[in-house]
């Protein structure tokens, strides 16, 4: 008899239950629908964009991988390819062949144009943070030989901080703007500081160490006494005098 009411109860209860999903259905089976429809088309979307955009940067690679080993070769359609993905590629790739295209322009010896396009890319807010450090070094190497210290430390100070991927290439600029001012005591710390980091590439370390050489003899040549400059006006002097010499001596 107990077990007859609990069956019974059950079944009570799930009949109201279909009653009220029915109500419901009733009431907002539309909108269900609208909102599933909505959900499937949403993740269709999505694959499909994803889709898309790998298959955009597959081929952006492809053409840029093509252009960038010719234009080496001075190749001007390898060079409007480059302009091309840098213009309307996938946002990598279109830093990558604006990089190649500056460095193009600085091995053409077109330092300024090829300065100023790094300056560009250093700014550009979408580009990956590394790719506009190492544009931002670009730079400051092709202006190196013209900037001043407060220039060239203002360019390279951030670079140089630790953890900058790019620090060793800027404490070795930084050494040789400050060698180049003059300022012998800033580059030696430079160089110094990469010579005794064992993380410093093996290539940096060897050039700090002829650098910092060239600044030891720099500052011996400094210290030497220099010998008494002579009169620009003494040999003309010398022949000046000479008659008068000669006219005494015949008296």
């Amino acid at each position: 008899m107990v077990e007859q009411r609990d069956q019974l109860a059950r079944e009570i209860d799930e009949e109201l239950r279909r009653e009220q999903l029915l109500k419901i259905w009733e009431q907002y089976g539309n909108y269900i629908i609208a909102v599933a429809v909505l959900i499937i088309v949403g993740v269709g979307g999505v694959k499909y964009y994803q889709h898309r955009t790998n298959l955009a940067a597959e081929a952006a690679g492809g053409r840029f991988v093509t252009a960038a080993r010719q234009i080496a070769d001075s190749q001007s359609d390898a060079r409007k390819e480059l302009e091309g993905i840098a213009a309307e590629g996938p946002t990598g790739y279109a830093t990558l062949a604006r990089l190649r295209l500056a460095a193009a322009d600085a091995a053409a010896g077109k330092t300024t144009e090829a300065a100023n396009a790094f300056d560009e890319i250093a700014k550009a807010s979408g580009a990956d943070s590394l790719l506009r450090d190492y544009a931002r070094l670009q730079s400051a190497m092709l202006r190196v030989d013209a900037a001043n210290w407060t220039d060239m430390q203002n360019r390279l100070n951030d670079l140089a901080a630790e953890g900058n991927p790019w620090r060793f290439s800027a404490r070795e600029l930084l050494g040789v703007a400050a060698y180049k001012a003059g300022r012998m005591d800033e580059a030696r710390q430079e160089f110094q500081r990469l010579m005794s980091d064992r993380s410093v590439p093996q290539s940096i370390a060897e050039r700090a160490r002829i650098m910092m050489g060239v600044v030891t003899q720099a500052e011996a040549a400094k210290s030497l006494p220099q010998a008494p400059e002579k009169p620009a006006d003494a040999p003309a002097k010398a022949k000046a005098d000479g008659p008068k010499a000669d006219a005494k001596k015949s008296k």
